[in-house]
């Protein structure tokens, strides 16, 4: 079993305009709602492609019978811990004219102390049983750094992290399979600038020798880097001819190297996988709607480069 877990889901709007004007009145050709938020798309990336998976996460307030009815419809299997909170409201502005994205995101609500300690025992008995577990997504307000750090001490098996700052800095020490941040995620986590690709190379070794097994980081649709302990490569993701909806990419990326991973792939082949799922996520409206027939023959095209 896969496990996709986080705390901070969300029910997404995607608004979709044949030309949006910012500073005037607007009016939505298209208007689209569905489950989103990191561990959502994460958790159906992975349960698109086969094999046994499952989604946890906090969930509350009025959006819970359309989440559940959208993962009842795609056949997701979920866990849920029941807050007293509401699930957030994040929306998407899609303007055809430029084919610019905007992205209006609600932080995470607090969850109550009990809350947090439900969705401890729910991840703890879930991680027991999986193959591969992907932990990813931002805290709730409120939430301490170290709880990331409880659950891993909890993952028995590989796990792909895709979270930033000291919550990550904080568990390396426990030799975590992947961590996964973009680049600006990690300039931001080390607090400097990462433009020139020797310092990032280097930045990205640090996270090796504090404990990283390997480290993934993308920056949209241009290479993604990836190091261990004895090698460095680039990654080189073939272009995508009609980008619709890039949102999500990097959460379909981590559901399918996690979901390689437990399948037995070795780290680079999962990144070949994972890029691929990334430019099909981009190529819809709607994210982490993956076609497994096709993933193999374009992870194929992805040109990967040893450089160190």
């Amino acid at each position: 079993m896969i496990l996709s877990a986080g705390l901070t889901p969300a029910w997404q709007q995607i608004l979709v305009f044949d030309s949006f004007r910012y500073g005037e009145v607007n009016r939505a050709a298209e208007v689209i709602w569905c489950a989103s938020g990191k561990v959502f798309n994460a958790g159906m990336a992975a349960h698109c492609l086969g094999g046994p998976t499952l989604t946890l996460a906090p969930v509350g307030g009025p959006a819970v019978p359309q989440i559940e009815a959208e993962f009842a419809a795609l056949g997701v299997p979920y866990r849920w811990v029941r807050t007293g909170a509401a699930t957030r409201i994040c929306t998407t502005l899609l303007d055809r004219a430029t084919g610019s994205i905007t992205e209006l995101v609600e932080n995470g609500r607090p969850l109550a102390p009990q809350e947090l300690d439900a969705f401890r025992q729910a991840y703890g008995e879930e991680a027991a049983r999986a193959e591969a577990a992907v932990l990813i997504g931002s805290l709730p307000l409120g939430t301490p750094d170290s709880y990331y750090r409880e659950l891993i001490e909890r993952t028995p098996c590989p796990a792909v992290l895709d979270f930033r700052g000291d919550g990550l800095l904080s568990v390396l020490d426990l030799r975590p399979y992947v961590v996964k941040p973009n680049r600006e995620e990690l300039a931001r986590t080390f607090g400097r600038s990462l433009d020139d690709d020797n310092d990032l190379v280097a930045a990205m070794r640090t996270l090796n020798d504090r404990g990283a097994q390997w480290v993934v980081i993308t920056q949209g649709a241009a290479v993604v880097w990836v190091s261990s302990s004895d090698a460095v490569y680039r990654f080189h993701p073939p272009a995508i001819a009609t980008p619709v909806n890039p949102i999500a990419s990097g959460d379909a990326m981590a559901g399918t190297i996690a979901w390689a991973t437990g399948g037995g792939r070795p780290l680079p082949e999962a990144v070949r996988l994972g890029i691929a799922a990334a430019g099909q996520n981009a190529g819809q409206i709607l994210p982490s709607r993956l076609i497994p027939h096709t993933l193999e023959a374009e992870a194929a095209a992805v040109r990967v480069e040893r450089v160190g």
